[in-house]
């Protein structure tokens, strides 16, 4: 890995049983694909306040060449994440999920994906880096800024048609390989403003 990997506490005392299991998990990872990058690991507690438990959440961040892969498991219902073991094994599970797919993109070797579809952004939040985006069929899903063919993410605003495939990730259906259809006449139409 170029840089040190990182675990951090959010809001809670660091416990270094945790951090070491943490790193476990990382060398783990970095033995399924040896070009990670960076790796920001953080573990909170965000609904501590509330009495019926004090569930875990666990956000892994990995830099890997052509993406970043974000995997925030955050589930208020599931108990089993009181144990802060078993939210970073759930968490660190759904990262090498998405690390293989990443992998299996750049051999080439990409899961078969339903043909590319033309869909209309309807939201865009440009400092978080994602937005969503409606489907011929009028769902709504969310797409990342590293799904942009030439990360050209900074381009896209409110009504930019895209050509999109659709995927399942960890929270549900999303958009892949997103391209605008027609980046430059969109912008100069709608004056490059965002919503």
């Amino acid at each position: 890995m170029q840089t040190q990997p990182q675990v951090s506490f959010d809001d809670i005392p660091i416990d270094e049983a945790v951090r070491d299991a943490a790193f476990r998990h990382i060398d783990e990872l970095e033995s399924t694909y040896d070009r990670i990058t960076g790796c920001h690991v953080v573990v909170a507690q965000p609904h501590r306040h509330h009495r019926e438990g004090r569930l875990y959440s666990v956000r892994v961040d990995l830099i890997v060449p052509g993406a970043e892969i974000v995997v925030n498991r955050n589930h208020p219902l599931d108990h089993a994440h009181e144990d802060v073991f078993v939210a970073l094994r759930d968490s660190f599970n759904a990262a090498r999920r998405r690390l293989e797919d990443h992998v299996r993109h750049l051999r080439g070797v990409e899961k078969s994906h339903a043909p590319r579809a033309v869909g209309r952004v309807t939201q865009i939040f440009p400092l978080q880096g994602y937005g969503f985006l409606e489907t011929p069929d009028g769902r709504e899903i969310y797409f990342h800024q590293h799904a942009l063919s030439e990360n050209d993410f900074r381009m896209v605003d409110v009504g930019s048609t895209v050509h999109f495939s659709e995927e399942e990730g960890d929270e549900g259906p999303q958009a892949s390989h997103v391209q605008l259809v027609h980046p430059h006449s969109h912008a100069a139409r709608h004056g490059g403003t965002r919503s």
